[in-house]
């Protein structure tokens, strides 16, 4: 009875409802695949980007994600494969260390963080044949799924490991805040909240348990710079996120809907609902 009771709460709301809304409105059609299914070129002008009214429905679409960063100046990881015909992968001709992911989905499902034969996230050792069976069944299930076959990051250490996550709430170019997570899977890990500054923040979301030792990146002015840049272009609200190498700022990915507006306190809540009528009032 408690625990639902609490479920209710953390899952009710104004913003939750707007984000709910967002996401029928987005989805909830053949529409919204064929525009998220748009194969676009970072050389598209952007009036060809912007040719339909929930536009941003082609970055969800982590390829066109990436041509859209690119064209803004953006650092992605380098792409040594992408498709849908999977026994095209040549993995003798892939470096040790490689990230699998599909151009459609969330919660890291189906992505595979690749080191020595042994996926970083689920800590499971995988030949070659295993994977593309796993990527032709998704194939299988979803004919305009494809996959992105990219470089491994290294942190800033210059480490092949699970890079930190850097995920900027967005209004516009405002930034309500970062959430930045050491993540140990794709489910689990520690996080704290920041404002753009890096000054902490009480919590927004109730996901991860509280990170003590997450330390400011040394590429944080061109996290902010990156993320202001792209959620201006984006034009309404979106959780961006970012990760911090070696060689600086990389791109990650667009969120339109994080976590169905679930799981937010009632600080986080208010918070986003404030900068959301402030910038994005009116906006979907």
């Amino acid at each position: 009875m408690i625990n639902s009771i609490i479920h209710y709460f953390r899952n009710s709301g104004q913003f939750s409802q707007r984000i709910k809304r967002r996401h029928e409105t987005f989805w909830q059609n053949r529409h919204g695949e064929r525009v998220r299914n748009t194969k676009m070129s970072r050389h598209d002008p952007l009036d060809k980007w912007m040719d339909d009214p929930y536009w941003q429905r082609k970055l969800s679409n982590k390829h066109n994600a990436r041509e859209f960063a690119k064209m803004h100046g953006c650092k992605v990881p380098h792409l040594y494969w992408k498709g849908s015909h999977i026994d095209d992968i040549n993995f003798a001709d892939l470096p040790p260390q490689y990230v699998i992911r599909p151009t459609v989905g969330h919660s890291s499902n189906n992505v595979f963080v690749m080191k020595n034969g042994i996926n970083l996230f689920d800590k499971t050792l995988y030949t070659c044949d295993e994977i593309k069976a796993i990527l032709r069944s998704e194939v299988a299930a979803n004919p305009h799924q494809e996959f992105l076959v990219e470089e491994f990051l290294k942190n800033e250490d210059g480490e092949f490991d699970i890079l930190t996550d850097y995920k900027f709430y967005c209004f516009k170019g405002e930034i309500a805040c970062l959430y930045a997570i050491k993540r140990l899977s794709p489910k689990t890990g520690f996080g704290t909240f920041y404002d753009e500054h890096w000054q902490p923040m009480e919590k927004v979301q109730h996901n991860y348990p509280l990170a003590t030792d997450i330390k400011k990146p040394g590429c944080f002015d061109e996290m902010v710079k990156m993320v202001k840049t792209l959620g201006s272009s984006y034009n309404m609200f979106v959780r961006i996120d970012v990760y911090a190498t070696c060689n600086g700022c990389v791109f990650g990915e667009f969120t339109p809907t994080p976590s169905m507006g679930m799981n937010f306190t009632r600080f986080g809540k208010k918070l986003m609902l404030s900068y959301w009528d402030k910038y994005c009032t009116g906006i979907i």
